[in-house]
């Protein structure tokens, strides 16, 4: 306007300076729909890696595991679940709202992770008095016991992308052990590990790590419905766990 010699509106003035006053949203509401055409609707960080962590987004291999859990929902019907690494839970209350299991387990360490997750398990309706019900546990790797592992007695334990920094692979390994040995003869947890191979090293020496503590693994081969829409030209892993 000023090049054809026109004095700007003033409503444009206006817009531009509530444009410019507005702060940078660091937070935004994602919203993924399910075949049923129920949507879950998450709160997530706008920057992959943030507040010292990368559990505040959704990753592939939780969009992956999500997708497998819908072809796969016996997996989950009617069983204790157990999930390792939750992040902002994606993966949990899609199987809460889709897959009918008694109980689901989400967990994390990260303070603020966990802060994230609460919300957004409140947000989608779960809570303890639900079905199914539904809790949020701080679950650190390096401490929790058998006999916290006994109390939660899962019958099914998954997770996704837990396997990307080589410092925490030895916990993890340990932990699925501790999850293995201290099931019963006739209930032995279905565990199954979901991994975007990021650093084929990394994921090579978590499979030893678990050759190491005697945990044979098999692959889970197959294709899965196509429900989400996310990058699918990374290498995704899903492996099944037992002694």
């Amino acid at each position: 306007q000023e090049a054809a010699g026109s004095d700007p509106l003033d409503e444009l003035y206006d817009a531009l300076t509530e444009v410019v006053a507005v702060a940078e949203t660091t937070e935004c509401y994602k919203s993924y729909l399910l075949p049923s055409g129920d949507a879950v609707s998450l709160m997530e960080n706008v920057a992959l890696i943030s507040e010292g962590t990368t559990g505040l987004v959704t990753w592939e291999a939780a969009l992956y595991l999500a997708e497998w859990a819908l072809d796969h929902r016996q997996t989950f019907t009617g069983r204790k679940v157990l999930e390792l690494g939750s992040g902002v839970g994606l993966t949990g209350v899609t199987v809460c709202r889709s897959c009918s299991p008694s109980r689901y387990v989400f967990s994390d360490c990260h303070p603020r992770v966990l802060q994230k997750l609460r919300d957004n398990v409140q947000l989608s309706g779960l809570t303890e008095r639900t079905s199914p019900s539904v809790s949020v546990e701080e679950l650190d790797w390096t401490d929790v016991t058998e006999e916290r592992l006994k109390e939660i007695g899962a019958d099914t334990v998954i997770a996704a992308d837990v396997v990307y920094d080589p410092d925490i692979i030895g916990s993890l390994v340990q932990l699925l052990s501790k999850i293995l040995r201290c099931s019963s003869a006739e209930v032995v947890p279905e565990i199954v590990i979901c991994s975007t191979i990021r650093n084929p090293e990394t994921y090579s020496n978590f499979k030893q790590q678990l050759e190491n503590a005697g945990i044979s693994h098999h692959v889970i081969s197959g294709p899965v419905s196509k429900v989400f829409p996310y990058d699918r030209v990374s290498a995704i892993e899903m492996i099944k766990l037992y002694m």
